[in-house]
């Protein structure tokens, strides 16, 4: 085989027109020797990318992170119970068969025996006070009879749960120890997409276990976690690292990781982390008062689709559509309405649905705020004064966002004076049968219709008149299931 070497000087010239090597190199070189008059001149290689240094990152804020041990007891039936007491974890495959085995035991139809079961867990967790309090995941701690605070230099605490809020997912232990290691707090408004952070924590056990990746996204809204705009990273995040902290590079912490999407049980590229301005709202309220407080609206909102911003003449699909109101809430004393599309909350912009109760969550009770709502094409601005979450949960509806084509397809009828007692509305129509777009739609027979573009549906002239006057492709029903009110759009052209 011939192999061909290549000099110093064309090796170098080589890479410099390739920019692996920079410019200054390049020229380095170059004034050393003398280069052709008609030589093409070499473009300058653009900057060279630093990446950040996660060794200084760990060595120094590392024994800020701990490990922490949890056990405690959950009711079981006999079969679960038995794989339990088996050892085997109810993830594991063999559990089904345990589940099966036991089964055999015991006959059909016999009643299974409740028993509480040990129960043990870990999580990670950091110090952000020298006096010992330590910020976790709540699902961490959840339960526990006894909960052990681990160091990196090898020592042991048990540690208090001083107070947990499960709305946010944020705990709060304190462990008996003085001059601890801290973490610096970041600010979650600063952080950018893209940007390099790390994650440091006890998968499976491992302790201070490092990992690092870029946020994929900031302000995802999870279905039950409507209180948190979470930020999404490709951090490998596993079992162990719930309650750790994400760190920027900078080392001051920017979020708790604390879900992952899986169809495993196992990292498949997408976590999520709670922004550590909710966390310290809820640390400090913990600390002061042994709980954490959240202030709500007294709606149900749904995701404004193009199909609705269509049908309420918005400029973009964006917003809070308010699809049902608590009676005598805060949301009905302030004025709003099914059809509103709450845009602004004093004024931050609510782009998805999922903003509101994130927005709102994270006031206290009792506070005045107010809100930009977009009405009948016009834009209007309420007074609202925020009620208190713990006294009744605020239920975000789902809408179905399909959507036909064609006529509306309704066969309606004026509700009788009973029927409206039951269904407890003051005026609508019953839907007999749905055909076409309606269908595709997801309307059903039963259901009630109580507005049509944001106009109550009082007689079937009114609907007819409605939808002879859209301009848009199509309209949005506000329909009564039972007890749901949701708002379906459906294609009319």
């Amino acid at each position: 085989m011939n192999t061909r070497l290549t000099s110093p000087r064309a090796l170098a010239i080589a890479l410099a027109s390739a920019g692996v090597i920079g410019a200054v190199g390049a020229g380095a070189y170059t004034s050393a020797v003398s280069a052709p008059t008609n030589a093409t001149p070499i473009a300058a290689a653009p900057a060279m990318v630093t990446l950040p240094d996660f060794s200084t990152i760990t060595s120094r804020d590392g024994p800020a992170v701990v490990n922490i041990s949890v056990t405690g007891t959950m009711k079981a039936s006999d079969d679960e119970a038995a794989a339990e007491i088996q050892g085997v974890d109810p993830e594991d495959p063999m559990f089904q068969f345990f589940r099966r085995f036991q089964g055999q035991i015991n006959p059909r139809g016999q009643q299974q025996q409740q028993r509480d079961v040990p129960v043990r867990a870990q999580g990670s967790g950091f110090i952000v006070d020298p006096s010992g309090i330590i910020i976790t995941n709540a699902h961490v701690v959840k339960d526990a009879k006894e909960v052990t605070v681990k160091l990196t230099d090898r020592r042991e605490y048990r540690a208090k749960v001083l107070g947990a809020d499960a709305k946010t997912d944020i705990a709060v232990l304190k462990i008996d120890a003085k001059n601890l290691p801290v973490l610096a707090l970041g600010n979650t408004k600063d952080l950018k997409v893209g940007e390099w952070v790390l994650a440091i924590g006890s998968p499976f056990g491992f302790e201070n276990t490092v990992t690092a990746g870029v946020v994929s996204a900031k302000g995802r809204s999870l279905p039950d976690d409507s209180y948190v705009p979470f930020i999404q990273t490709d951090v490998a995040v596993n079992p162990g690292n719930s309650g750790g902290p994400l760190l920027n590079t900078r080392g001051e912490v920017v979020g708790i990781n604390s879900q992952i999407y899986s169809r495993s049980g196992g990292y498949q590229g997408v976590s999520f982390a709670i922004p550590i301005d909710v966390a310290v709202q809820v640390k400090d309220q913990i600390v002061a008062t042994g709980k954490a407080s959240h202030a709500r609206l007294g709606v149900a909102v749904q995701e404004v689709n193009q199909a609705f911003a269509d049908s309420f003449k918005l400029d973009k699909p964006e917003g809070a559509l308010v699809s049902n109101i608590e009676k005598g809430g805060p949301g009905d004393k302030a004025g709003l309405k099914a059809g509103d599309v709450i845009r602004k909350v004093d004024g931050q912009a609510i782009v998805s649905s999922g903003d509101l109760p994130a927005v709102i969550g994270q006031q206290a009770p009792g506070k005045k705020v107010t809100l930009e709502v977009w009405r009948q094409g016009e834009r209007q601005e309420l007074q609202a004064k925020l009620g208190d979450a713990s006294d009744k949960p605020t239920q975000v509806a789902k809408a179905d966002t399909g959507a036909g084509q064609g006529k509306l397809g309704l066969a309606l009828r004026p509700l009788q004076p009973q029927e409206k007692r039951e269904a407890g509305v003051e005026s609508g129509l019953l839907i007999e049968d749905a055909a076409g777009p309606s269908a595709q739609a997801g309307v059903q027979a039963g259901d009630v219709l109580l507005a049509i573009n944001g106009t109550p549906a009082q007689s079937l002239e009114q609907v007819r008149e409605v939808v002879a006057k859209a301009t848009n492709k199509s309209v949005a029903l506000l329909i009564q299931r039972g007890e749901d009110k949701i708002f379906v759009p459906v294609r009319i052209g």
